[in-house]
């Protein structure tokens, strides 16, 4: 079918307006890469902008060899993964009963669930509750405030709450149970909202900054985010390196290392991104009843 005019105007105004806000996302992500791979001599110069002058990579060698990237980039491993395990494990066994239309006192549940987006806990009386637990200088003090995100759990009780009943009832005829019915059939069915719940996870427990600042002491314990925000916000990183590698310090600036500490961060989810986004687009559903 052929498009009209108005829908050809109202295509290119999309487009322009999609591509603005593309490259305003772009522009900026390929500007700290070509301050963390280009020389001393270029970027004191003003000459870098969208891409590196005189390559050199010593900026990384520096975080590398000079501070402790390495052991706050496991940290911040440990905490996503374990984080996003367990996160999901708690949204699925909150979302699935709530979806059940036989499930006792469903609704004041979700009500009361929903109650907890309105108004959060305040820092002090969180603060208060995690040291009584005992959870202080534990990672388990950063899985347990957001072990379970309201809106999440939600947006998956109401995924599960569209899968067709005959499903289920065609499982219940060949004897499945419970378990088994979710683990083999809702599950399965409900990949693409898995996937994009997961990578919601991944990426607030792989940011996590507030409470890692507030519940962590222990500087071995330190994840990525927070080693970068203080990198960023003052010139420690800079001494550090002083002591380390004098010799190196005078080939790159503050601006080429806190560049290469931004790029550390963000590659990882920019890795995992694309072997999730096939389920965002992908309808697992459609086809799942035949006849």
């Amino acid at each position: 079918m052929k498009s009209t005019w108005d829908e050809k105007i109202f295509y290119t105004i999309n487009y322009m307006f999609l591509g603005l806000a593309a490259l305003s996302c772009v522009l900026p992500l390929l500007h700290i890469i070509s301050l963390s791979l280009s020389s001393y001599q270029a970027i004191v110069s003003g000459h870098v902008t969208l891409w590196p002058q005189g390559w050199t990579i010593e900026a990384y060698k520096a975080l590398y060899s000079g501070t402790n990237m390495v052991k706050a980039f496991s940290n911040s491993i440990v905490i996503t993964v374990v984080g996003v395990v367990l996160s999901m494990w708690f949204t699925i066994m909150a979302a699935y009963p709530l979806a059940k239309k036989y499930f006792y006192a469903r609704r004041f549940f979700t009500l009361a669930i929903v109650f907890t987006m309105l108004f959060g806990t305040p820092l002090i009386p969180l603060f208060l509750i995690v040291k009584s637990l005992g959870l202080l200088d534990t990672y388990g003090a950063i899985w347990m405030p957001g072990l379970i995100s309201a809106f999440n759990m939600l947006v998956l009780r109401t995924f599960f709450m569209n899968v067709p009943e005959e499903l289920e009832e065609a499982a219940r005829m060949d004897g499945c149970g419970e378990w088994r019915l979710l683990t083999r059939i809702i599950l399965p069915l409900s990949l693409p909202v898995l996937a994009t719940l997961t990578l919601f996870y991944g990426v607030g427990y792989w940011n996590s900054f507030l409470h890692v600042l507030m519940f962590i002491n222990d500087s071995t314990r330190m994840n990525l985010a927070v080693m970068i925000q203080q990198m960023v916000a003052s010139q420690s990183i800079l001494q550090e390196l002083n002591s380390v590698r004098p010799d190196d310090l005078q080939q790159m600036t503050p601006e080429s290392i806190k560049s290469a500490g931004v790029i550390v961060l963000i590659v990882p989810m920019l890795i995992v991104y694309p072997f999730l986004q096939k389920y965002f687009v992908k309808g697992v559903m459609i086809g799942a009843i035949k006849g």
